[in-house]
This record gives structure tokens, sequence and C-alpha cells, in this order.
């Protein structure tokens, strides 16, 4: 496949590292030559510096026989003009923006992304996709990663293990007999820095990180077995007013179970802005490090405070004062992945990536095959892909057991009859069924060709 990637920066580079590790041919476009630079000489991609939505730089970068553009600019507007002129003059057929103005985002005027007004494929919301990621961390608030999958009956679960944890130094098949009727698997294991997929044989550490594949319905006992409460987040303060800041306390207010939630926000118009949005949530004006805009917040009370401001240090040292002040849960917001090492001396409980959150959502609209969804784990280390089955895969009347998967890949769940099963290695794949599987990233392209349509189901 034929890919032109419009932006050089963390998601750019991300999406190209992804694609050209997996064969495509990848173009990647920006205005900055130290960004082309540094795609072209640590990427197999090719490199073309330009304006993205200039026809004559989509020309050298080889949009007449395109089968794909990613617009993913820091301009809505270069994305927006992008995505037409690819359109228009190369007839480029699958077209995804990536666009963080709200009122492009409207549901109101979705209609302007019709084939025949705007032609983009897929929109894609960074704000909107890291305010997501924000909520389900809230959710269970004891995991430093979460994730859905199955329509929602499948949760995947990041926990790092104390320890007071019942289960360390139990090989992991016995987990199965101990806990017979939990519909819960761990997919992967991170230790010494280090992540895998562990063997039946394999036993868990104190000071590991587990990714836990498990049944929505069992997901407080599974938090239970792995050490960890389940506690209702009920008193919420949110420091950082923009969009993501705005998204969750938007989203927080239209729940049924009443949560109270406070924002602070340094810049006055965007708190006013805040404040106009917000119906039941108070919005203060003022720095989110300072001790006495924390206690007028009334952060020692609370269940959980979120550091989503645009700058990771300010995320970091407002989420420790948070929890010297006495706040049980700190979440933060961090970009640079380098910094998340500091997380765990720094007592701080779970972050969230939003280049890994968009990343994925990128990745969900580009794979082969009846890939569903694709969630990115850690700094591009592994994903879990979520795909239907058709009858001409591989896999497809197979019994787990007799599929030759790679060392790196275990399934987490499968989706039979609209019902998540635990897989076990005589359960059968069959047509239809939707599966969830961990990958680690070199082992994707085989997973891949696993789930793949042969040409003859067309």
């Amino acid at each position: 496949m034929k890919v032109i990637i419009c932006g050089a920066g963390q998601v750019g580079w991300q999406i190209a590292r992804h694609l050209s590790g997996e064969k495509n041919d990848v173009t990647v476009v920006d205005m900055d030559p130290d960004l082309v630079r540094r795609a072209t000489e640590t990427l197999d991609v090719q490199g073309v510096i330009g304006h993205a939505s200039y026809p004559d730089v989509l020309e050298r970068a080889g949009a007449r026989d395109a089968d794909m553009i990613i617009a993913a600019t820091y301009s809505d507007e270069v994305n927006m003009v992008t995505c037409q002129v690819a359109h228009s003059v190369f007839d480029v057929q699958r077209k995804i923006a990536r666009l963080r103005a709200q009122s492009y985002l409207d549901v109101i005027y979705s209609d302007l992304y019709r084939r025949d007004h705007m032609p983009i494929d897929v929109v894609i919301s960074p704000e909107r996709e890291v305010a997501e990621a924000a909520l389900q961390r809230l959710a269970s608030p004891t995991a430093f990663d979460t994730e859905s999958f199955l329509e929602g009956k499948g949760q995947l679960l990041g926990i790092t293990i104390a320890e007071d944890c019942p289960v360390i130094n139990t090989p992991l098949r016995q987990l199965s007999d101990l806990f017979s009727t939990l519909r819960a698997i761990v997919v992967g294991i991170r230790r010494d820095g280090r992540l895998f997929a562990p063997a039946p044989g394999d036993q868990i550490y104190a000071g590991d990180d587990c990714y836990v594949f498990t049944d929505t319905a069992d997901m407080a006992r599974t938090l239970e077995i792995f050490g960890k409460s389940h506690a209702k987040q009920e008193r919420v303060v949110i420091i950082g007013g923009g969009n993501v800041g705005l998204g969750v306390a938007r989203e927080l207010e239209q729940r049924t179970d009443r949560v109270r939630v406070k924002v602070i926000e340094r810049d006055r118009k965007v708190a006013e802005r805040a404040a106009d949005m917000l119906d039941r949530t108070i919005v203060l004006n003022g720095d989110g490090l300072e001790v006495a805009l924390l206690e007028e917040a009334n952060v020692s009370t609370a269940d959980a405070v979120l550091c989503v401001t645009d700058d990771d240090k300010t995320n970091l040292l407002a989420a420790v004062r948070a929890k010297e002040m006495g706040c049980p849960m700190a979440i933060v917001l961090i970009n640079d992945p380098t910094l998340v090492p500091l997380l765990g001396p720094m007592n701080i409980d779970a972050y969230i990536n939003p280049r890994a959150t968009t990343v994925s959502s990128i990745l969900r609209h580009i794979r082969h095959g009846r890939v569903r969804g694709v969630y990115s784990i850690g700094d591009a280390e592994a994903e879990v892909i979520e795909a239907q089955v058709l009858g001409t895969s591989p896999i497809s009347g197979q019994r787990i057991r007799d599929i030759a998967f790679p060392e790196g890949v275990l399934v987490g769940g499968v989706l039979k009859g609209g019902k998540m099963v635990k897989p076990t290695s005589e359960l059968r794949i069959e047509e239809g069924d939707v599966i969830a599987i961990f990958s680690m990233t070199a082992d994707v392209p085989e997973v891949e060709r696993l789930l793949q349509v042969s040409i003859d189901f067309f």
C-alpha cells in the first residue's frame, strides 16, 4: 500500500514508523526540513519538504498513485485542504484528517465531510480521543492503562503489581485453576523495562506492570484478585480547562451518577469559555500549582485529580502537589514518553499518552481485513488488535492451539454470538467471531496475515 503522511511531528512520525515497519511504501511531507530528515534517517520512508496542501508538493510525494493520504499537520485548515486537493486533483481513494477545532467536529455540521463537499473519509480528533482515554482511566482508577474492546464487553487493564498482590509468584497456568470462573487472561508483562507476552509457566512478580484482558462484567473481581480496589469516583478536580479538560468535564456532567467536578484553568479567556459551556461544574481561574487554589478546589478531599494542561512538567508537578495534599489518585497527560519512568518515583497513578491514543485511532482505519479496533501499547511496543473473523481467514474453523501464532502473540478474548468468551486452547475460532489479539509490534504483520481476507473473498 502506498501512503502519504502529511506532517512529520510526533503523530505523523509514529504512523510512519508503524506503516513502514509493515513494508508499506510511505512518503512523509512536512515544511520543516529537520523533521523530514529525522523521518528519512530513522525510518524506511521517503521525504518531501514543502507545504502539504500544495498540488505540486503532493505530486512530488507521489499522490497520483497513492492509495491513502493521512493529513496530520498542526493546522486543521491545511489538513482539510490537503484532503480536498488529494481528492479533486489526484483522486486518492482514502483520506484521513486530524482536526482539533471543536467547531469542525460538531455533529450538526457532519454533512461538511460528504464526498461532494469536503471529501474526508475519516476525521480524527486528538482532544476527543484523549478525553475518552481520561474517562476510561477514571472508570478504572487503580489501573494505569485501560481500553475497551469487543463492543464494550472486553476490557484491557494495565495493573502495577504490588508486594501485597495475592497472586505473585504464581505460574499463570495455575491462575486458571485457582479462579476457574474468572474470564481474564494476562496478555502482557513489563519487567525491568521490557514488555513481553508471557508463557503459561511464567510468574508475576512485585513491580511488574501487567496487561490483563478481562470480561467487563468481571473487571472489579479481576482488580481485586490482582490486589487492587475498585473505588467509585465522586469528586474530581481537573487541572487544565482546554479542549481535553472541557471534554471530560462535559461528559461527567451528563452522567446519571452525579460526579462533582471542579476545573482549574490558568488562562482567563479559556476559563471563561469553559465556565460558559459547563452547567454544574465550578471553574476556577488560576495556577493549578498554587496551594491556595488547590485548597479552594478541595483537592485534599477529591477522589481523583486529572492534570491535562498542554505542559507535561506542569502536569507532573500539579499531580505531585495534589497527592501531597491528600488526593489518593492522580492521572497526568504526558506527551513525552521519556518522562513515563518518572511516574513511579513521583507516586503518580496513571498517565495518558495523546500520541498513542491518536495513533491507535488512525491505525484502526488503515488496517487490512475486517479490523475493528487497534490500541497501541507503550512506545509502540505492542498492539491489541480487534478483528472480525472471515470465512477465508487462515484461523477460521481452527482451535486456538492449532493456530500458528508467533511467540509474541496471545488471544485476549473472543466475542461469539454477542457474548464474551475466555480463550482456551480448545476454543474453536469460527467465521463471524470477533477476536481481540495482543501482539508485539514485530509480530503484527503475521497477525494481519492470519486475519487477512483472501483474494477470492471478493
